[in-house]
């Protein structure tokens, strides 16, 4: 198998407490076959993993969201671990889905959009469960190759239905895939996803090999639609907009320009999704429709607790991507600001876990597979990307990234969102958008955590920013990001603005272009 050497960024405690900055480590392509390796001595785990669509890192209860009600997930938080700092490589459903399942980041599993399939050769680590002899069930949304509901390697039972799916039935004749055969949807789709997955877990029961159970959420992906009984229960409750909601009516503070031309768009507050709906209108049925997935959540610890493997199951909540209402001027994800890439995510285990504790570290989906594959006593396949995060619940220190890596490539179908790559540390994020005659961005996220003061153009920040581009692409080099994949055009183009918002005129060019006398008196020097 041929090896290519890569520099993994990482930051590795020494003795003195202070950190080093690289470890070599190699990465290695995927394997044309699955070929699981049990860790000596490992007790496994059966391990619960709960997706949900669309639900942004802050919109829980315990972390003091105005219109979020999730005591479910606060319980998780309470009895298990709070992994504050987790994201994902790509802010789009499919993408992050597919870094989800194979442990890599999006350049490497190809899937860069919601419009294909999964190419054909892609390895999911469910498919090591299988070959270690463990039982997996797929529940809900998968939507890589949207076209199909068709079972996917590595589950043993598998219940899903095409795209999106639907929170009622569109039609009489609409039907889901329950193991192969073609069923009615039996109401609303959380609901009866949930049930799907207690039945799952009853009929582990009486097994003696553990279980792997992926409950994959449709909600709270729009159109936002609660179950009825929590439908208008935050019609009442005050509501506000972000600071950074508030119109650029100039650009002195170096914003780019198709950031500010996207507030009137498909995905801009001014014109969101092509209505008029005000944005507070979104944002509680999104939180009224994300009750749902709280019960959900409270339902499998119920039966965890019936069949008395509450302790020692591993139980890890997890959005796909991040969502804003009103950040930046601007709804839905794909971005790389930090309220579209960052995602809740919860972890629990009462034998192995002490309750409360957080996690500080950056982690991720791509770190997914890796964590369940140890929670279940098998070695993490060489050729994934990712890294298990067990030992950071646990409170062990391990070495760990101190860079993370963003990547979205544009698409035509939403084009107000250009191809761009980020490298995020502890204290900067660095953004570049390709091909674009537009400004990169710098944040310093602790100073500034809603990435409102760009600092890319500020003289004392040259060297920081220099730092900060040489090491996003020597990372995407050494992982083979360089290539930026292309994909022909599928699908409806959302290129509408609305007149009466300044819909005719793009936006200003940032201050920091701006000259007011030439630069070369001559043309030659």
């Amino acid at each position: 198998m041929t090896v290519i050497r890569s520099l993994l960024l990482c930051a590795v405690c020494c003795s003195s407490g202070a950190f080093s900055t690289t470890i070599q480590a190699d990465v290695v392509p995927v394997p044309e076959t699955v070929a699981s390796e049990k860790i000596e001595g490992a007790k496994p785990r059966n391990v619960v993993f709960i997706l949900s669509d669309d639900h942004r890192y802050d919109a829980m209860s315990f972390m003091g969201h105005p219109l979020a009600k999730t005591p479910h997930m606060d319980a998780m938080a309470r009895n298990g671990a709070h992994l504050k700092n987790a994201f994902v490589t790509t802010s789009l459903c499919s993408p992050s889905r597919a870094s989800i399942l194979t442990g890599l980041y999006t350049f490497r599993h190809r899937v860069i959009d919601n419009q294909r399939p999964v190419p054909e050769g892609t390895l999911f680590f469910p498919q090591y469960l299988q070959d270690a002899g463990y039982k997996t069930g797929f529940i809900g949304k998968w939507h890589m190759g949207h076209v199909s509901d068709e079972p996917r390697p590595g589950f043993d039972y598998w219940f899903s239905f095409k795209g999106q799916g639907n929170y009622y039935p569109p039609s009489e004749n609409y039907t889901l895939n329950d193991n192969g055969k073609r069923v009615p949807q039996d109401g609303y789709i959380t609901t009866l996803l949930t049930r799907k997955a207690v039945e799952f877990l009853e009929q582990q029961s009486d097994s003696e090999q553990p279980f792997f159970l992926y409950l994959s959420h449709k909600a709270v992906h729009g159109p936002f639609t609660p179950e009825p009984k929590y439908k208008g229960t935050l019609k009442d409750v005050p509501f506000e907009l972000p600071e950074s909601s508030e119109p650029v009516t100039d650009n002195l503070r170096n914003r780019p320009r198709w950031l500010l031309d996207q507030r009137n768009s498909w995905h801009g507050m001014d014109f969101p999704l092509h209505t008029d709906t005000p944005v507070e209108d979104y944002y509680k049925s999104y939180c009224e429709a994300l009750r749902t997935v709280d019960d959900s959540i409270g339902s499998v610890m119920e039966q965890l607790k019936k069949m008395g493997i509450y302790d020692d199951t591993v139980v890890i909540y997890m959005g796909d991507n991040g969502y804003m209402f009103g950040e930046y001027g601007l709804i839905d994800k794909r971005v790389a600001y930090e309220t579209s890439s960052r995602v809740p995510m919860l972890m629990q285990c009462p034998s192995l876990i002490k309750g409360g504790t957080v996690v500080d570290e950056v982690v991720a989906n791509i770190d997914i597979a890796p964590t369940v594959m140890e929670a279940m006593g098998l070695k993490k396949p060489t050729h994934m990307d990712g890294q298990s995060f067990l030992p950071l619940a646990q409170g062990q220190s391990i070495p760990w990234r101190d860079y993370f890596l963003y990547v979205y490539y544009w698409e035509q179908n939403f084009p107000q969102t250009p191809t761009h790559f980020s490298l995020r540390g502890d204290q900067y994020k660095y953004t570049t958008y390709y091909g674009l005659w537009d400004t990169d961005e710098l944040y310093d996220i602790q100073a500034d955590p809603m990435e409102q003061t760009n600092l890319i153009h500020e003289p004392s920040y040259e060297k920081i920013k220099n730092q900060m581009q040489k090491r996003l692409y020597e990372m995407m080099d050494e992982l083979g990001g360089m290539q930026v994949p292309l994909n022909p055009p599928r699908g409806r183009q959302r290129n509408k603005r609305l007149r009466d918002r300044n819909g005719v005129e793009s936006a200003d060019f940032p201050e920091a272009f701006i000259v007011d006398e030439p630069l070369r008196k001559e043309l030659v020097d």
